[in-house]
């Protein structure tokens, strides 16, 4: 008798008959570390290896030609980046960790394996063609994606399919960086936000397999060799990490500003050509880029720096092989070239530039240091010039991943891994918390939910506002609306009390703009339905000041202003511009934020 479909065993089924919950997780945490370390280094290998073309190509070419292809290919990179984008993938541009966090709170787990095929072919061309942004970031979907695929393939319990996606997470960050132990403190830093073992098993397991492969294919060196041999005297290198720790926190939050700031600018005037904005930051970034190279060939150095991720640059560093006027131009060119590659859209991370970054910087204070040796006698004796650059570097890369990305254990453990030397633990641990106090207290918003935020997601369900922390301290575009209906000064109350009827908007107040779109005055329902024969809105306004609140008004200080001036909701507006209608906030929007959390 022929066998019919519904007799046929699947191998999901045969999986649950034969194994136990944890025993099938345990597999499935194997299958996810083999399958996100292999993909991880196919990543890797793909950026290489295009850039290497590119770069080789563009070599045999004359000066006129090196500079088109240079510009040309950059620019093309972001074109396609934008197309796709725009019409087939739109998870696919940015890092891939603020797509990832939404889809872990917000979806279930579920990233689709069409969006990581996507972010593997687009950030494959955006940073192998030369733009500068990293590949962990976009590592970290694509492993996401695969992980979760595994787990709606394998499991029907929607928990055991959100538990999947960190498990791809810390996968990926170990196969990229080659660094296992940060890949699981980032895990708990960023996406968990709480530590569990339950959850710790199964990424350990992950992120052995995906170490190990990474290793056998890539080699046992971490992607970034910057071993320094010399041990150090402490309490001397306190002098150089508490300066620096300051330097980076400052720098850090002007990086995170610039950023979220070039980001919202795009978004605003870009809305209509949105599939140009990536072209437009391809092809500035390849003329900073280019002018860095003549810059630095002219100073001495012809390295193809701020091109791409930039790793030769760094390790250059480390080996004191670069002048003060060289670490100085890329620090300035791969600043400029990392925000507007970003901002504009690409396909692309922040782990690396913002390693490149506290590398640069730390060597400039590095220099500066053994300049002071020379000619102040009361400076402590440092070991050799290279080997306070190459420190100060290690330095610089870690005080600066602790203000931008907000993860302060996992910058003392990669940079740890990085180097394989102790005697700098402290001197390194005092400048990242340094300068980790110093961005949160300017930025109370880590960067990756910041960016959610514009993106209007919300983030009410993540651990970062939950649980201990002072949810009061938070801004109010945490919980804000952004669409916001808002009437016409010249339009009449009844037409205006009709259309709110008719479109299901029945509020307490509403906002009034200008014909420029400009907010002029909040109305309540009550003046408009008592002054329902008035001509226009405009009539019937008291011209009392209008209570508004910026989206970086904490929580707190929102309602005690809203609550002394006896008003339940108010117009959130531009912190450059109080005519600029952003969104709206009522009390009774803190009153829900409140019971969430101490629920």
């Amino acid at each position: 008798m022929p066998e019919t479909s519904t007799d046929r065993t699947t191998l999901p089924d045969w999986l649950r008959r034969r194994f136990s919950d944890g025993q099938r997780f345990f597999l499935l945490c194997l299958l996810a570390g083999l399958v996100c370390g292999l993909a991880a280094v196919a990543f890797h290998w793909s950026i290489r290896h295009l850039f290497e073309w590119l770069w080789k190509t563009a070599s045999s070419r004359p000066p006129a030609g090196f500079a088109a292809i240079l510009l040309l290919a950059p620019t093309l990179a972001g074109l396609l980046v934008g197309l796709v984008v725009r019409h087939l993938s739109p998870e696919a541009a940015g890092s891939g960790i603020p797509q990832t966090k939404a889809a872990y709170y917000n979806h279930g787990g579920k990233v689709s394996i069409r969006a990581g095929a996507w972010r593997f072919i687009l950030g494959s061309l955006y940073v192998g063609l030369g733009n500068s942004l990293g590949r962990e970031g976009p590592t970290v979907h694509l492993s996401a994606a695969i992980s979760s695929r595994i787990g709606r393939w394998a499991f029907r319990d929607p928990s055991r399919v959100q538990s999947m996606l960190p498990v791809g997470v810390a996968a990926g960050i170990a196969a990229a960086f080659n660094a296992p132990l940060s890949a699981l403190t980032f895990v708990f830093e960023e996406l968990l936000d709480n530590f569990s073992m339950r959850a710790l098993g199964g990424m350990v397991v992950a992120v052995v397999i995906a170490a190990a492969v990474s290793r056998t294919i890539l080699g046992e060196e971490p992607v970034l060799s910057a071993r320094i041999a010399a041990e150090y005297k402490t309490s001397a290198w306190m002098l150089v990490a508490i300066p620096l720790g300051v330097a980076s926190g400052l720098i850090g939050h002007l990086f995170v500003w610039s950023t979220l700031g070039l980001r919202s600018w795009f978004k605003r005037r870009a809305a209509t050509a949105t599939w140009l904005a990536p072209a437009g930051g391809g092809l500035a970034c390849g003329i900073l880029a280019l002018g860095a190279y003549y810059l630095t060939g002219f100073l001495g150095n012809d390295r193809n720096s701020v091109f791409s991720i930039g790793y030769d640059s760094l390790e250059a560093a480390f080996a004191n092989q670069l002048t003060t006027g060289i670490l100085g131009t890329l620090l300035i060119a791969k600043f400029a070239a990392v925000v507007v590659n970003y901002a504009s859209g690409g396909s692309g991370g922040l782990f690396s530039p913002t390693l490149f970054l506290g590398g640069m910087l730390g060597g400039l204070v590095g220099a500066a240091f053994s300049a002071l040796q020379h000619v102040h006698p009361w400076i402590p004796e440092f070991p050799g010039d290279a080997n306070v650059i190459g420190a100060c570097v290690l330095l610089g890369m870690g005080s600066m991943f602790a203000a931008v990305v907000r993860c302060p254990f996992t910058s003392l453990i990669i940079i740890f891994e990085m180097t394989g030397n102790y005697s700098l633990i402290l001197p390194l641990m005092a400048g990242n918390m340094l300068s980790w106090q110093i961005a949160r207290r300017l930025q109370p918003v880590p960067i990756y939910n910041a960016l959610l935020l514009q993106d209007g997601v919300s983030l009410r369900k993540l651990p970062s506002y939950r649980g201990a922390q002072d949810y009061r301290k938070l801004p109010v575009q945490v919980i804000m609306t952004h669409e916001v209906i808002a009437l016409q000064g010249c339009e009449a109350p009844a037409a205006a009390l009709k259309r709110t009827d008719v479109e299901d908007l029945s509020f307490r107040a509403y906002p009034v703009v200008n014909a420029e779109g400009e907010l002029v005055a909040v109305i309540s329902r009550h003046d408009l339905e008592t002054h329902r024969e008035a001509t226009g809105i405009e009539a019937i306004l008291d011209h009392r000041e209008v209570i508004s609140v910026t989206p970086e008004t904490p929580i707190r200080d929102a309602a005690q202003r809203m609550l002394s001036a006896g008003v339940r909701q108010a117009p959130v507006v531009s912190p450059v511009d109080p005519r600029k209608l952003l969104g709206w906030l009522t009390l009774n929007d803190i009153a829900r934020q409140q019971n969430a959390v101490e629920g």
